[in-house]
C-alpha cells in the first residue's frame, strides 16, 4: 500500500508542476525550441536592465530560468543572465505589478517597464504604468506582499 501512495504521489507531482510553473510565470502562449514558454515577449532582459534598451532576442540565444525561456540580443548578455539570472528576471513572474498590488495577474509588457533598486518592474499598459508613477514605492511594497498570496493561484481565479 505504502508503495502504490508513494508513486501516485510521484505521478500526480509529475503532471501538476507544469501546471504551477504556469501560473506563476507569466509568458507568451506556446513553447520555444527550448522546450519552455517565452517571457518578456522576447525582449532582451539583459539589454533592458543594463542600458535601458527594449531589444528583441533571438531564439539562437535563448537561456531558461525557473521554466521560462528569455531570448537575447547577442551570447555576452546570455552569459550574463546566465551568471546571474535574479539580476535580470522581471518581478512578480512577470506579472504586471500594480495588478499584482491589487491582487490580480495582468499581462506585463516590456514596453511599460520600471527599473526600481536595480529590479525590473513590468506593466499592463501606459495607463497602468502611470498610476505606477504616482507611489512606486508603495505600489512596489504591495505587490511584494501580494505576490506571496497570488504566486500560486491562476489568473483565472483571482
Amino acid at each position: 500500500m505504502r508503495k502504490f501512495t508513494i508513486a501516485t504521489l510521484i505521478v500526480f507531482s509529475t503532471f501538476t508542476s507544469p501546471v504551477f510553473s504556469a501560473d506563476e510565470n507569466n509568458t507568451v502562449p506556446g513553447l520555444t525550441a527550448a522546450g519552455a514558454a517565452l517571457g518578456m515577449h522576447g525582449i532582451d532582459p539583459v539589454a533592458f536592465v543594463n542600458i535601458n534598451n527594449r531589444i528583441t532576442g533571438t531564439a539562437k540565444y535563448t537561456g531558461v530560468h525557473n521554466n521560462v525561456a528569455y531570448y537575447f540580443a547577442s551570447k555576452e548578455n546570455l552569459e550574463m543572465f546566465k551568471k546571474s539570472p535574479q539580476s535580470y528576471v522581471p518581478q512578480n513572474g512577470g506579472f504586471c505589478t500594480f495588478g499584482v498590488s491589487v491582487g490580480k495577474k495582468f499581462d506585463g509588457n516590456p514596453r511599460f517597464a520600471a527599473i526600481e533598486e536595480g529590479k525590473l518592474y513590468l506593466f499592463l499598459n501606459e495607463a497602468i504604468f502611470k498610476e505606477f508613477q504616482k507611489d512606486r514605492k508603495g505600489t512596489i511594497k504591495k505587490a511584494a506582499s501580494n505576490w506571496k498570496k497570488i504566486k500560486h493561484v491562476a489568473a483565472t481565479k483571482l
